[in-house]
């Protein structure tokens, strides 16, 4: 059985995760050595994630294409 049209997301699932799992926090954390190898995984301190936002592209004239 298919999905209709209309209730398909354009994106698909391409859009960036507000959430970063524990693991990822882990990494963020000791790339700038805000986290050591002892330290505990419990109550990690936030780690802001950064979302990227795409331009969108101007729509050309017909009198720019003339020239």
């Amino acid at each position: 059985m298919t999905i209709d049209k209309s209730l398909k997301v354009k994106a698909g699932g391409t859009s960036s995760r507000s959430v970063l799992t524990r693991v990822e926090r882990i990494t963020r954390l000791s790339e700038t050595d805000r986290w050591s190898e002892g330290s505990s995984a419990f109550g990690l301190p936030k780690v802001r994630v950064k979302i990227l936002q795409l331009k969108k592209k101007k729509k050309k004239t017909k009198e720019e294409d003339e020239k």
